[in-house]
């Protein structure tokens, strides 16, 4: 939504602030969902004896999950809005999480975490169209940017919370948190407007028999090329995250024979370093375009692989983490961006949908792949595997057409 009259850039509607409000914490909300597995997987572990292995699909069906609610409310919400699909998805991964609390057994834990995989991978594709379409083109880096450094702060919040409840209450307690989105889910329906560039499009749509679909990423040569270069790319994205974030702390303390004191401080460290990376990456795509802001930051990802190589200390190796955060992550919002600029209003839910959440699928097996890696040759040749995947979305960055002609 390109601005109008004497408003000034720096100014934001009624609407576009409940709609950032809104996006942002939905995005938090749903990652302090996903962030709680990660916290509760030890105790789960004891509690069921179950193994490693068995705890690790819970993970992986997540994702498969969200690749699932990804596939359906993308196509919803390009059918009957973004506001009321964004409203529905939250309901399902909220009330999916929060059941975990009756869960005493692995397969309700991989049915309900299937289920909160799709009320969570339904999500993102609809918030960020809503993002797209209530801003203007050059706006769109920074605010979705900044819905997802809500992410972070729900990590943050889930640490917390992981942290009191766990000890005095037990692992299912801390899941009962999950019924706190249903609140958000209010005031959206009471606050958040559809765009009139979407109503626009739907209507259009309608009158042209014009079906949403997903063959419709598909449709040309040059889309589906579009459409699979971008799938590649964010599947590097997550592999890279969950692979880092899941096994660099303790890669580096047994490999270099390094102890951070508290992993809290190493979390919030890299936490930090992804929201200031997020910050920085917004602000050039949307001053100097995708191409040159990926180009830096997959560069930069590949690059600080080996930083972790030469550290030598407790105090380099949470500074290493916030540098790693910073390329690595501060990426995340700049995918919905693109996206949503590379694809007509009528399937932006659906694109943003399965592209992202094709990468969460695939990218999500990272942690087992690493560990693999980590079993079989040395720490250089893991970073060194994980510095060429950055290296090939870069080049993917700089050659897909689409993404050359959305330079300023």
């Amino acid at each position: 939504m390109e601005q109008t009259g004497t408003r000034q850039a720096n100014t934001m509607t009624t609407n576009e602030k409940w709609v950032m409000a809104s996006t942002a914490a939905g995005f938090s909300l749903e990652n302090m969902d996903i962030m709680f597995l990660s916290f509760a997987l030890a105790p789960i572990i004891a509690s069921l004896h179950i193994s490693s292995a068995a705890a690790g699909w819970i993970g992986s069906i997540t994702n498969l999950g969200m690749l699932a609610g990804g596939a359906v409310f993308g196509l919803v919400g390009d059918r009957i809005g973004r506001v009321k699909t964004f409203s529905y998805t939250i309901f399902i991964f909220a009330f999916a999480t929060a059941a975990m609390f009756f869960a005493h057994s692995l397969p309700m834990i991989y049915l309900l975490h299937f289920l909160a995989g799709i009320g969570a991978g339904g999500e993102y594709g609809v918030g960020i169209a809503l993002i797209a379409e209530n801003f203007s083109t050059h706006q769109i880096g920074r605010m979705s940017s900044v819905a997802a450094i809500g992410g972070q702060v729900g990590a943050i919040f889930a640490a917390l919370m992981a942290a009191w409840i766990i000890p005095s209450f037990g692992w299912n307690a801390l899941f009962l948190l999950g019924i706190i989105p249903v609140v958000l889910t209010y005031f959206i329906r009471r606050h958040v407007h559809e765009s009139a560039s979407f109503l626009t499009a739907q209507k259009q749509a309608q009158q042209n028999h014009e079906k949403v679909a997903i063959s419709r990423l598909f449709a040309t040569p040059q889309l589906a090329v579009q459409t699979l270069g971008l799938m590649m790319m964010t599947i590097v994205q997550i592999a890279g995250y969950f692979g880092l974030m899941n096994w660099l702390p303790s890669i580096v303390q047994k490999q270099q024979g390094l102890t951070v004191s508290g992993s809290s401080l190493w979390m919030i460290a890299t936490i930090l370093g992804m929201s200031i990376g997020m910050v920085a990456f917004g602000t050039i795509f949307d001053r100097l375009g995708p191409q040159v802001a990926f180009g830096i930051f997959l560069l930069g990802s590949a690059a600080v692989m080996f930083v972790i190589l030469v550290v030598k200390s407790a105090t380099a190796l949470i500074l290493a983490g916030a540098l790693i955060g910073f390329f690595s992550n501060g990426m995340f919002g700049g995918y919905g961006a693109m996206i949503s600029r590379l694809y007509p209003t009528a399937i932006r839910s659906t694109a943003n949908s399965m592209i992202m959440n094709v990468g969460r699928a695939i990218g999500g097996f990272s942690s087992v792949v690493i560990g693999i890696l980590m079993d079989r040759y040395s720490l250089a040749v893991t970073m060194a595997c994980l510095a060429g995947l950055y290296v090939v979305s870069f080049l993917v960055s700089q050659t897909l057409p689409g993404i050359r002609k959305l330079q300023h």
